[in-house]
């Protein structure tokens, strides 16, 4: 009896290892079985590198690729291009991260049928981009190598993200032949994957730490006989722009000023600020992990810290980040984090559908309106409201130098200030000069294109 009743308990030991084994590998297989079936390389999912199931459409229902029975990208050849960094092309010189991310959605995958019901294949995801404002976009930079992004600040939805040079997947150039220099970096997604010298731009950063830190400065003026000796270094400005307010340096972008501003605040403060509006870290949304930026003063001499204030020394913003930064500053210091996958149209058990996330509060309102009316002030009175006509546009316009003997990168970011458009945008244009003149006009041309989708939908 005793040997017997060894073996029961044995044996109700074992039962009991293999009902939590199977309750473990049950619970494991509905929260990951879709990453298991859709694993890149899978040939029920994937054609080469690209995934081999699901369509895909702009905001307004725009085919932009159908993988059900092959690769079929939008009718427009130039949409073709605008869109190709976020599809990828047909040789996976170019990835898709976001395909990819939600592959289990776009094959019709559920834990009942796998991926070989009815259904499969026949999902349909939806991106928050428009086509048309990818179109426009594309061709206002023409021959320029850059990146135009736009995204709503209330909700996150990127409404462009484009990147030039690219080429129509359909009809791809020869690209390792080139001799030109029109494709160098053409596999770069600049919008995601770069980080870039931010020029004038970051003294919105250098404004909103010196207003929450140094208390009032409405009182306060800044004297700018063009240069600025800080310790046998040399602060050249844009100009001789004699006594001046805080709004009227900002405007002016006046390094005297900024540079005094930078030096006051101190490296740890402007260091603070950088990190609190995320600046030095990445964004990873829809399989996507975007390049960090850097701000280190570390070390840093006072010249170091003053140039670092104006958005030069080793200043570095990735744009999708810093379209946070701005959208902090529309929305009264706090901003939704940007996403572009909104929906994966699909049955019961195999949809999506994107959950709004934010940065939480940042800044305080007093210094994000503040911010803000010095930037409408700018394009009031400096960049010309006729730009972006019947728009509250609020902007800062930079010219970020390089190595030596090199033209400048023209920057330009700014926002809508309006609840029917709560847009923050940005242009950077590779080599392109000064800001205000080379990316101010494409920045009108792409919101311009905006307000039309959105007041079409």
């Amino acid at each position: 009896m005793k040997r017997l009743s060894n073996r029961t308990i044995f044996l109700l030991i074992l039962m009991g290892v293999l009902v939590l084994g199977l309750g473990f590998f049950t619970v494991r297989y509905f929260l990951y079985a879709g990453e298991w079936v859709t694993f890149q390389g899978s040939p029920h999912v994937y054609s080469g590198s690209n995934l081999s199931s699901g369509k895909v459409t702009d905001r307004d229902g725009v085919l932009l690729l159908d993988s059900t029975d092959g690769r079929v990208y939008a009718e427009d050849p130039v949409i073709r291009a605008a869109t190709m960094h976020l599809l990828g092309d047909r040789y996976g010189y170019i990835s898709a991260p976001v395909l990819t991310e939600y592959a289990d959605y776009l094959v019709g995958f559920n834990p009942v049928n796998g991926i070989f019901g009815q259904n499969q294949g026949a999902n349909t995801a939806v991106l928050s981009i428009s086509a048309q404002v990818q179109k426009v976009a594309y061709e206002a930079l023409g021959n320029y190598h850059g990146t135009v992004g736009v995204y709503n600040y209330k909700t996150g939805e990127i409404l462009c993200a484009v990147t030039s040079p690219s080429y129509d997947p359909d009809n791809m150039p020869d690209v390792e032949g080139d001799q030109t220099g029109a494709y160098d970096g053409v596999y770069l997604n600049r919008f995601f994957q770069t980080s870039t010298v931010p020029g004038s731009i970051f003294k919105i950063v250098t404004a909103a730490a010196a207003l929450e830190t140094l208390g009032d400065l409405s009182g306060r003026t800044f004297t700018c006989n063009g240069t600025l000796d800080i310790g046998g270094d040399t602060l050249v400005c844009n100009g001789t722009h004699g006594a001046q307010t805080l709004t009227q340096a900002f405007a002016n972008s006046c390094n005297v000023a900024f540079g005094h501003l930078a030096m006051e605040l101190g490296p740890d403060v402007l260091e603070a600020y950088a990190e609190k509006l995320g600046i030095t870290e990445s964004l990873t949304f829809d399989g996507l992990t975007t390049a960090a930026g850097s701000f280190d003063l570390t070390d840093a001499a006072d010249f170091e810290v003053a140039w670092s204030g104006c958005g030069q020394y080793n200043d570095l913003i990735n744009p999708c980040q810093y379209l946070t930064v701005l959208g902090v500053i529309a929305n009264g210091g706090e901003a939704a984090l940007p996403y572009m996958m909104d929906r994966v149209e699909g049955g019961l058990l195999n949809g999506y559908e994107h959950g709004k996330v934010t940065t939480g509060r940042v800044l305080d309102r007093s210094v994000t309106d503040t911010v803000a009316q010095m930037m409408r002030n700018n394009v009031v009175n400096v960049y010309g409201a006729w730009q972006f006509p019947d728009l509250e546009v609020c902007a800062k316009s930079g010219t970020a130098e390089l190595s030596p003997g090199d033209t400048p990168n023209a920057t330009f970011a700014g926002f809508i200030r309006d609840e029917n458009y709560p847009l923050a945008f940005i242009v950077i244009i590779e080599h392109g000069g000064a800001g205000s003149a080379a990316a101010a006009p494409i920045a009108g041309q792409v919101l311009n294109a905006c307000v039309s989708v959105l007041d079409a939908e």
